[in-house]
């Protein structure tokens, strides 16, 4: 499928032909190879079809909510405020550890539920609201199950340094010896870690301790990503880079010296635009240098209680359209091609052969539609793994 002018690779009157749970065609009927044999034939009657969506940072395994922040923001508190009082992420552990595993699961669903409506595909679910290895390993477990539940495909990434847990208060570095040296061999070890993240921030941790999570990261064989230059510049975008990372995700104060090395290590850029809108922000992710350098660029919801209780995908490719003004062809690549990348996924985020049968059906008149109407949900469609879920076109 070569690129059309858009650089979308548009065919038209064209066959996506699945095979085992992968493409084993896609493009022109009239091109099609003579011995596909169908056992079952789908009409879409000429609506467009996408790769299915991929929500590739996301942290929506959680308990209770933060309703009462937001309300404390518009009347003036700071999201930094909020945390160094003891609320914003460690309100969310209190709740989260309390909560049994089905508990959280039963929280967690409706949520995944509403991202699948809208025709996702793959989901990233990050742990990083226990902070101890019981309650980790517990987010991580209901992560996994979510999979096994829905039909979705998700990928787990290890948040332990997300915020410093009360039992460790002023001793940071005794919490990072025991998240290296204990929690995160023990998880990786049960199988539960597919990647491995970190909150570098003021009120996360430092330069030097996310290294050494990344160290052991490494060891392991996992891949890293990072929270990255979201409130400040901490060189986080430059370190994860160091380390041949997926992806820097937020980058807000991303500075030009980080845009090179994400540049240089092929790096992800992954733009929350839920946060940003959430938390009232005005400091501008660096687009234009993003796209000069080259980085590929990905959208996600950053789906949690605090900073972005988003579960539509196609409302962040309208908000990354309307406050930075990202294009319709660059948001619909954020969620895709992009998507996959940030994940390390080569078998997603296209319509190709031999990539997973993951796409989406929609009632749209071109493709800028699906980050144009606001709350609306053109979704008519889902193949996942090659089999079909509803809504179908024929129901």
């Amino acid at each position: 499928m070569a690129p059309d002018r858009e650089g979308l690779g548009i065919i038209d009157h064209g066959l996506v032909a699945c095979r085992d749970g992968r493409i084993a065609y896609a493009g022109s009927v009239d091109d099609a190879p003579g011995d596909l044999d169908a056992l079952e034939i789908v009409d879409c009657e000429r609506r467009w079809i996408t790769p299915g969506l991929i929500d590739c940072h996301t942290h929506l395994v959680y308990a209770g909510d933060r309703a009462q922040e937001f309300e404390q923001r518009l009347n003036g508190a700071s999201y930094e405020d909020i945390a160094r009082a003891g609320g914003g992420i460690m309100s969310t552990v209190r709740a989260t550890r309390a909560a049994s595993e089905d508990e959280l699961l039963r929280a967690s669903l409706p949520r995944v539920t509403a991202l699948l409506a809208e025709g996702v595909t793959l989901i990233e679910i990050k742990s990083g609201y226990g902070l101890d290895l019981a309650s980790e390993a517990k987010m991580l477990r209901v992560a996994r199950r979510v999979a096994d539940m829905l039909p979705v495909e998700v990928c787990t990434t290890f948040l332990g340094a997300h915020a410093l847990p009360p039992e460790y208060a002023g001793r940071a570095d005794a919490y990072i010896d025991m998240l290296c040296a204990e929690m995160l061999p023990a998880l990786a070890a049960q199988g539960l870690v597919d990647a491995v993240d970190a909150f570098c921030e003021r009120i996360g941790f430092s330069h030097g301790q996310t290294a050494r999570v990344f160290d052991v990261a490494r060891r392991l064989g996992l891949p890293v990503k990072l929270h990255a230059e979201q409130l400040s510049d901490q060189g986080g975008a430059g370190l994860v880079a160091q380390y041949g990372g997926l992806s820097a995700d937020h980058l807000e104060w991303l500075t030009p010296e980080g845009v090179a090395a994400m540049a240089r290590a092929g790096t992800v850029a992954v733009l929350l635009p839920g946060a940003y809108y959430f938390l009232r922000e005005t400091k501008l992710p660096p687009l234009a240098s993003l796209r000069d350098a080259g980085v590929p660029i990905a959208l996600a919801t950053d789906c949690n209680p605090g900073t972005s209780p988003l579960t539509s995908l196609l409302l962040a490719m309208n908000l990354a359209c309307t406050l930075w003004r990202l294009t319709p062809l660059e948001a619909l690549r954020g969620v895709t091609v992009e998507a996959a990348r940030a994940l390390g996924r080569t078998d997603a985020g296209m319509l190709a052969p031999g990539r997973r049968a993951d796409f989406a059906l929609w009632d749209i008149a071109r493709p800028a539609d699906l980050a144009y109407a606001i709350g609306a949900n053109p979704c008519r469609g889902v193949v996942n793994a090659g089999v079909w879920r509803a809504p179908r076109i024929d129901a």
